[in-house]
């Protein structure tokens, strides 16, 4: 017999339902992961990064975030399903921005504990890389070789 797996964008598409529903029903844990798997995509966050500076249409996003139009759209699609990105109509063009500032402070945490990280491994690579190894070859003569 087959089963189907439930497809990621239905849990996105739930999220919002998932959410407005009482705190008893899903621990609080699942709801952050829900919420953290909708900006789980390079794609994703190069979009809230590029609409920190202001909103975009998705004809002036792409550009920006550097990826093919339908593809952009699906990605604005979970973010917009997820309540990161609002939306506003002006004449045939969808308007999108930043649904909450508090995101902006996510990313900008994100990046300072991105950049610890990486001043840290920076930090060890350099220590490494200042020892030196002696190799087995330098303090025993090879075998087949006489001393003299």
């Amino acid at each position: 017999m087959k089963t189907s797996t439930p497809r990621r964008s239905d849990d996105l598409t739930n999220l919002r339902y998932r959410a407005a529903m009482p705190a008893s029903s899903d621990p609080i844990y699942e709801l952050k992961a829900q919420f953290f798997k909708s900006l789980s995509h390079p794609a994703r966050i190069r979009i809230l990064e590029v609409l920190a500076d202001g909103p975009r249409s998705v004809s002036a996003l792409q550009p920006e975030v550097g990826i093919e139009a339908s593809h952009l759209s699906q990605q604005l699609g979970v973010l917009r399903r997820a309540d990161i990105v609002d939306t506003e109509r002006d004449g045939s063009s969808i308007i999108y921005s930043i649904g909450d500032d508090r995101i902006l402070e996510l990313l900008a945490v994100a990046k300072q504990i991105l950049a610890t990280t990486l001043s840290e491994t920076s930090s060890m690579l350099a220590d490494l890389d200042s020892m030196s190894f002696r190799s087995k070859t330098e303090t025993r003569p090879k075998s087949g070789s006489k001393k003299k």
